[in-house]
């Protein structure tokens, strides 16, 4: 009866061809291969993990360096003039995010919200004056500077939420690293207005 059953099942196995019979040696060579190319895959992978995280932190940076688009079209949130060394006269400008935020009186700032201010000096309209008869018109001289506050919570954490960029003139370039790092502690001090100084004039 035994030997009736053994038959049966050898009779219903599949035959295997002959080129992928192995020697009990030879499986466990290949075993071991298998679990080698395993391991070495799991090392790969745990590499470029790490790597790929590293790549994305250091793309984001630490401040802004790119001028937002389509900014000079932004509607007016106020004016300031600095004297000083300054001796500037400025706009600032916001975003609609940042417009809508001013008007309702929303703090903290939303993310997504984005303030511009553009600075030039503080020049004596000589026209202006002759016209006049006396010395009283001033008027936006050559451009100093532009400068920008935008509102990430998470990207920015570091400091209250906010990337800070200045560009000099109107170029494209950002300054130096070591300048932007006293964006954030003077701004700091406006911590009851979520870091920003300029109020809305209606």
């Amino acid at each position: 009866m035994q030997d009736s059953h053994k038959q049966r099942a050898t009779d219903d196995s599949i035959p295997v061809p002959a080129s992928l019979r192995c020697s009990p040696g030879q499986q466990l060579r290949r075993l071991a291969g298998l679990l080698f190319a395993i391991g070495a895959m799991a090392g790969v992978i745990g590499y470029l993990a790490p790597a790929s995280g590293q790549a994305d932190e250091e793309a984001a940076p630490a401040f802004v360096d790119k001028i937002p688009p389509g900014y000079r079209d932004w509607p007016v949130i106020s004016v300031a003039h600095e004297e000083g060394n300054l001796h500037s006269i400025g706009a600032v400008l916001g975003n609609d995010v940042a417009i809508k935020a001013y008007r309702e009186g929303t703090l903290p700032f939303p993310d997504g919200a984005i303030i511009a201010a553009l600075h030039w000096r503080h020049t004596p309209s000589e026209e202006n004056n002759n016209i006049f008869g006396r010395p009283q018109s001033f008027v936006a001289g050559t451009a100093t500077n532009v400068q920008f506050m935008v509102k990430d919570s998470k990207k920015y954490a570091a400091t209250g939420g906010w990337g800070f960029a200045h560009f000099n003139g109107r170029d494209d370039k950002p300054a130096e690293k070591a300048f932007l790092k006293s964006c954030f502690p003077c701004h700091a001090r406006c911590k009851d207005h979520d870091l920003v100084f300029t109020r809305y004039a209606p």
